[in-house]
């Protein structure tokens, strides 16, 4: 009689536009590494190995924003071949720092920087991959953080829903006993209206937060506004604040758009 193996589930990790910070990520997982490899079979993963299973795979992570029209055609090659596909960092689900060229003339940069523009095949935008693809989910972070990563897979694996927090990151200061640096200090900080995930690093390091996460949930824009006004901190440095990692993010995107006079 056969014994019936259950096989492991085959695991893609894909790059498109991005730094690879987020990929790193899985790798400086170190220990947890271990575990991950003795329950998901790492099919393709070029930033950690040449091996190459093909498709279709059971889970897909994806890192950068589509930026060409071959990469547009991609990714909706990856999504044929995945059960599951989760974007992963600020360029995948907002476009990243390189969405900047969306509020411009992308042409115009590319005649000044570059020798040859003739040679330069690029879109118009830096876009998410949500806008070409349907995603399962969306795990923010510029880069993600790696205690998300391994609730993300450990929830696949035992067919839950991942775990990942929604609230802001004045939440994480709370939690962790750090003074609020607008209120104690007057430092300007986008942690009001920021999705939590980093374990407010900065504000405990006496700097204002970043917004390395994206927007939170409904994000009262206005009310940061206010306050950051008060700080005597005027619209055109609020615009440069919000349009850093995730410029792209609808929340920052309308806001520092309506803000930009």
């Amino acid at each position: 009689m056969t014994k019936n193996i259950r096989q492991k589930p085959k695991l893609a990790v894909w790059k498109f536009a991005s730094c690879d910070g987020c990929q790193l990520t899985l790798l400086d997982c170190e220990d947890e590494l271990l575990d991950i490899v003795g329950a998901i079979d790492i099919a393709y993963f070029p930033e950690a190995t040449r091996r190459e299973v093909a498709g279709p795979y059971d889970l897909s992570l994806v890192e950068g924003s589509v930026t060409t029209a071959h990469d547009a055609e991609r990714i909706q090659e990856i999504r044929r071949e995945s059960t599951t596909l989760v974007s992963i960092g600020a360029c995948a689900t907002a476009g990243g720092i390189q969405a900047l060229k969306n509020f411009t003339d992308v042409n115009e940069f590319i005649s000044i920087v570059y020798a040859n523009p003739a040679f330069i095949d690029t879109l118009e935008a830096s876009t998410a991959i949500s806008d070409h693809v349907e995603v399962d989910l969306e795990l923010r972070g510029c880069p993600i953080s790696k205690h998300q990563l391994m609730e993300v897979v450990d929830a696949y694996l035992h067919g839950r829903r991942p775990n990942t927090p929604n609230h802001s990151v004045c939440v994480e200061c709370k939690l962790a006993g750090t003074s609020c640096v607008m209120v104690a200090q007057r430092i300007p900080c986008l942690g009001p209206v920021t999705q939590a995930g980093c374990g407010a690093i900065c504000p405990a390091f006496n700097r204002g937060c970043f917004g390395c996460f994206g927007p939170s949930i409904d994000p009262n824009m206005e009310s940061l506004r206010e306050i950051w006004h008060r700080l005597g901190i005027e619209d055109p440095d609020l615009v440069r604040a919000l349009r850093t990692f995730n410029a792209y993010a609808p929340e920052f995107k309308e806001a520092s758009t309506a803000y930009d006079r």
